[in-house]
């Protein structure tokens, strides 16, 4: 007689389920390369010269997409009496992305400011959920969770290319687009930040223009236990790869970051076959919930002052703003009213909070601090040249003054608004499917904390010092506290 309940029949049973219930492992789909992959975009794009805007979207599900949409609706809002009807859009140069900030990312990338047209009804209040396995009562939910994952990029990612992406490529992207687009996601070998740029396809020996935005995107969203990891392969000795100077130096450099030298490991990793066969990628936010590490990483190699701008963009520029818009809700005090909790899955949620926050802060300021440093390096540097060198990239030397170089950099989040609104704000779930009414709720929130965010009112006021102070009491009437307009 077999009883109902008792652990012999526990102990055979699971397994049972494990078996039915296996992860759907995705295939690796990245081809090999022939030759080298072409850069995002071409060299030069500061459009007018002068002005150059990089905006970072966290994680954080449709929430996330939809803050970071309210980021972009403010900014084309910004138009400080141009004729543009899309503002400060137009100087948008670089855009990075991480779980549900890279779907906007991407779509900005793609299509620029035409993307956002429509865009509210298409995705953000629309049901991304509609191919995913979502309920955690069902036994083999559970089991396929354990062993890897329950949903494959059949999943989401096919969600993303029927409404949104339509099978669009980063070949497709490079041939439309002017503005460099990072989809940030997590090495899980590495434990490192993996961006899908041409460098780490080179490395690779892939090809980048063959993969799917659709790919990328999911791969940056696949939070643990939820989806199966997306899954490269690493096509050595199909490529013609020569590492890339900073790389070499990166390995004998004492002063190197700690940051440049596990990217370049794990670049290295990636040429080996002995190390890597398959690379396994998760949720960027496990990282860098920020998607900052990039451009840190991308300062701290740089050969020459002016990197990662060309000369030409160089002695234009006079102002650059880059933002990054956090839709991470706050701190949960709940289990700390009492001497039990957490436990079980809320703890493995906490820590996994904790890490994800941890990480994100540190990129932040290192990323941070590069720019500060990159700032009085690009002075220095265009104080050294000779007037005819300027005349020659800048094509005429009319006006020129060498120090006249500013960056703003800012984070925008639910902090900077009012009590009433951060609590609500704190109730929308991490879910890919939200209401129409807290949809609507997080895009004003990002339009509204982009607005209150001190480094965006000091750009504005270095443009236009009469556009921030109605900016500001706008802000004000609308819930949020008064902030003071400084450049930081």
């Amino acid at each position: 007689m077999i009883r109902s309940s008792g652990f012999p029949m526990r102990r055979t049973f699971l397994p049972f389920l494990l078996l039915l219930g296996c992860a759907p492992w995705n295939q690796p789909q990245n081809q090999p390369l022939e030759g080298e992959n072409a850069a995002l975009v071409d060299p030069v794009t500061v459009v007018g010269g002068e002005l150059y805007i990089g905006l970072a979207f966290s994680g954080g599900g449709m929430r996330a997409t939809a803050f970071a949409y309210g980021m972009l609706e403010e900014l084309r809002a910004a138009g400080l009496g141009t004729d543009t009807p899309n503002g400060l859009l137009d100087q948008v140069r670089l855009v990075s992305g991480v779980s549900g900030g890279s779907v906007m990312a991407a779509q900005f990338g793609l299509h620029g400011p035409d993307g956002l047209a429509g865009f509210r009804e298409r995705y953000l209040i629309t049901n991304a959920e509609a191919y995913m396995v979502t309920s955690g009562l069902n036994p083999l939910t559970i089991a396929k969770g354990v062993a890897g994952g329950v949903n494959g990029r059949d999943t989401f990612g096919r969600y993303l290319d029927e409404v949104l992406f339509k099978g669009a490529t980063f070949g497709d992207l490079r041939r439309q687009s002017r503005v460099k687009t990072w989809i940030n996601a997590t090495d899980m070998a590495n434990n490192t930040p993996f961006l899908f740029s041409p460098e780490t396809f080179d490395a690779l020996c892939s090809d980048l223009s063959k993969v799917r935005l659709s790919e990328a995107v999911a791969a940056s969203a696949a939070f643990p236990l939820v989806f199966t990891p997306i899954v490269l392969q690493a096509h050595q000795g199909k490529c013609d790869y020569r590492e890339p100077d900073w790389l070499t130096a990166a390995r004998y450099n004492p002063e190197a970051t700690a940051a440049m030298r596990a990217h370049a490991r794990a670049l290295e990793s990636y040429t080996n076959p002995d190390e890597v066969k398959f690379v396994k990628l998760l949720d960027g936010g496990i990282t860098d919930n920020f998607g900052t590490t990039g451009l840190a990483v991308e300062r701290a190699r740089a050969q020459v002052p002016f990197a990662p701008l060309t000369p030409e963009e160089a002695v234009k520029l006079k102002r650059m703003l880059f933002l990054v818009a956090n839709a991470g809700v706050e701190e949960d005090y709940d289990w700390t009213q009492s001497v039990a909790g957490p436990g079980g899955v809320n703890l493995g949620m906490s820590i996994a909070s904790s890490a994800m926050a941890a990480a994100s802060r540190s990129g932040y300021d290192s990323m941070r601090g590069e720019l500060r440093l990159w700032e009085s390096e690009l002075i220095e540097w265009r104080c050294a040249l000779p007037l005819a060198e300027v005349r020659r990239l800048r094509g005429s030397a009319d006006g020129w003054d060498c120090k006249d170089v500013k960056l703003f950099v800012g984070e925008a989040s639910f902090a900077s608004l009012s009590t009433d609104m951060r609590d609500k704000l704190n109730e929308v779930p991490t879910r890919l499917k939200l209401p129409a009414g807290d949809v609507d709720m997080v895009i004003e929130a990002g339009r509204m904390a982009t607005r209150l965010t001190p480094e965006f009112n000091g750009f504005l006021a270095s443009l236009s010092d009469n556009a921030v102070e109605g900016r500001i009491d706008a802000g004000i009437a609308a819930g949020g506290r008064r902030v003071v307009p400084v450049a930081d």
